[in-house]
């Protein structure tokens, strides 16, 4: 039997890792996609390429350029026949208040939050068709309720939850296309603000990594009949904003 295939956007790291940490032991083959993390993506893929022969690819590409995405798409496509599962997860998050607010910052957290999903889900729709699969888009709680201070950043996750509702249209129905909408998961820095945050969470309790695989996971397993969804991981935060 075929094992699936996962290209997971900025999986290097932090989410990304535990990503692809999560669907490999489901049985997926992942390929993991990094920009500056090369010692960390291929430190990654060997842990995981010990645990099952030639299950883990990387492939190094600034999203923020068109024919770099595109060249990402094509090598994953070739590296084994296909994909079933995209994962669009790469994102940059910084501030941007109104008086700092410039083309790079724009250019970056555009290109990161809406561009990249966009041009990665059309390169790859045609393979994702074929095997029925499916596309996975990172929004955030604040694409609804703005964060004072970051004004881009905003504006590139209300588009990306838009992003997802088209492509769910558009690709239907041999494609199912979703997002989740993660809240507190990692701590800010700063003890101060991590209480103040705390007791805006119904649940009083931070979210982990954990919480965001096992939700993806049934997004992309256990959901054949949802499309165009986004469902916030986010203790009830996004109630008490």
């Amino acid at each position: 039997m075929r094992a699936p295939v996962v290209l997971i956007s900025g999986g290097a790291k932090r989410i990304g890792a535990a990503l692809c940490r999560h669907f490999h032991q489901g049985g997926y083959r992942i390929v993991l996609h990094y920009r500056h993390s090369q010692q960390a993506a291929q430190e990654l893929a060997q842990e995981l390429n010990q645990k099952r022969a030639d299950s883990c690819h990387c492939i190094q590409a600034n999203l923020n350029e068109l024919s770099e995405l595109k060249q990402l798409a094509q090598q994953a496509i070739e590296k084994w026949q296909g994909i079933d599962l995209l994962i669009n997860n790469a994102s940059s998050f910084y501030s941007t208040p109104i008086e700092d607010c410039n083309e790079e910052s724009w250019n970056d957290l555009v290109g990161s939050n809406m561009k990249a999903p966009l041009f990665l889900s059309q390169a790859l729709a045609e393979s994702l068709a074929q095997n029925k699969g499916a596309i996975i888009n990172f929004a955030d709680i604040h694409a609804d309720k703005p964060m004072r201070g970051h004004i881009i950043y905003n504006m590139a996750k209300a588009a990306n939850v838009m992003l997802t509702k088209t492509l769910a249209l558009e690709l239907a129905p041999d494609i199912r296309v979703n997002g989740i909408a993660p809240g507190a998961i990692l701590w800010p820095d700063g003890e101060a603000e991590n209480n103040e945050i705390l007791t805006k969470v119904p649940m009083q309790k931070l979210g982990n990594e954990q919480a965001i695989c096992q939700s993806v996971w049934y997004l992309a397993e256990q959901a054949p009949y949802t499309t165009g969804q986004i469902l916030a991981i986010d203790g009830g935060r996004s109630l008490n904003m």
